[in-house]
């Protein structure tokens, strides 16, 4: 039996050069006592948040934690936590790092070896594997829920973009799951990726290192919205298409539940139009207020500057007349 550490020149079917999921199954097999490779989703068999009354559960408890841990925390002083932040940061993008490049080892062979339409809308790419990354992700959003009790604990203003999408993405993971989308490994991905950038420059930032890119975090998640929607619309559209219209132009059915499609388009619609006003309200118009206080303080100096040279011209002119 070969190692799992064994090294060879990147294949399709290993484009790292070596099979990641090989190594997490060893690892977990070792000192979890778990094989990943036996894992299966189904709401009936006791996995945490596999059921839809725990899942909206949770998300009310959240938003009471949050809420009402904001009207307490007026009679205390901000926390710092920062050890626990950066930790907290730290551990999200090495997670998040994990599972991406665990979905890229997955997706490769199939996106070479069956095309794009293939990967998005066939059975085919809802393998075990690419499953479990799935459950481990969703698992993963209600640890990021505690984003923003940090924020409440360090008294931060709560902003309805960041409340509606930490709620509503944990919802979204799940009705997925259940729905059995195909083109979820899109947004997944997409969605791992930008958190690798986001949450290691809260790390960055907790540890107080300034980095340039800090706008480059809410551009890459513009871009993942959109990226995300012509993937979403056009899985939607053929499986309805198809089902339907069949006289409409389609490319055939998309596996996937309606209303896993129907919630996931209009939910990421929704993310799309609130992350561009986030944009264009934090940067845009602070862009716009420095150039504007650059200018105002240019023309202060300019009017002070012509002044000097007026007082000093007039006084020239009263010492050459006492001359």
């Amino acid at each position: 039996m070969s190692s799992p550490f064994e090294f060879t020149i990147p294949t399709v079917d290993r484009p790292f050069g070596f099979y990641l999921w090989d190594i997490i199954s060893f690892l977990s097999i070792k000192f979890a006592n778990y094989d990943p490779n036996t894992f299966t989703f189904a709401q009936d068999i006791g996995l945490p948040f596999s059921t839809t009354t725990p899942v909206l559960l949770a998300i009310v408890v959240y938003y009471v934690v949050i809420f009402g841990g904001r009207e307490v925390m007026k009679n205390f002083e901000p926390k710092r936590l920062n050890l626990l932040f950066q930790i907290h940061n730290l551990f999200l993008t090495i997670l998040s790092l994990t599972l991406f490049l665990l979905l890229v080892e997955q997706l490769v062979p199939i996106l070479y070896n069956h095309g794009i339409l293939y990967a998005i809308c066939n059975t085919g790419s809802w393998t075990q594997p690419i499953v479990t990354v799935y459950y481990v992700n969703y698992i993963t959003k209600y640890l990021e829920l505690f984003d923003t009790v940090f924020l409440v604990l360090k008294k931060k203003p709560l902003t309805f973009l960041h409340t509606y999408h930490h709620g509503a993405t944990a919802l979204l993971c799940y009705t997925q799951l259940i729905g059995h989308t195909s083109v979820s490994w899109v947004p997944i991905v997409l969605n791992l990726f930008v958190h690798v950038i986001m949450y290691w420059y809260y790390f960055l930032s907790a540890s107080g290192i300034r980095v340039w890119w800090k706008e480059w975090v809410t551009r890459t998640q513009i871009i993942q919205f959109v990226i995300d929607l012509g993937f979403v619309y056009f899985a939607a559209y053929t499986y309805f298409a198809s089902t339907y219209f069949p006289w409409m132009p389609n490319m055939g059915s998309c596996a996937g539940e309606e209303f896993a499609a129907i919630y996931g388009c209009g939910l990421l619609t929704s993310y799309l139009f609130l992350f561009i006003a986030f944009y264009i309200r934090v940067y845009k118009k602070s862009a716009s207020k420095a150039a504007a206080k650059k200018a105002a303080a240019a023309a202060a100096a300019a009017s002070a500057e012509a002044k000097g040279s007026s007082t000093a011209v007039s006084g020239g002119s009263v010492k050459s007349r006492k001359l």
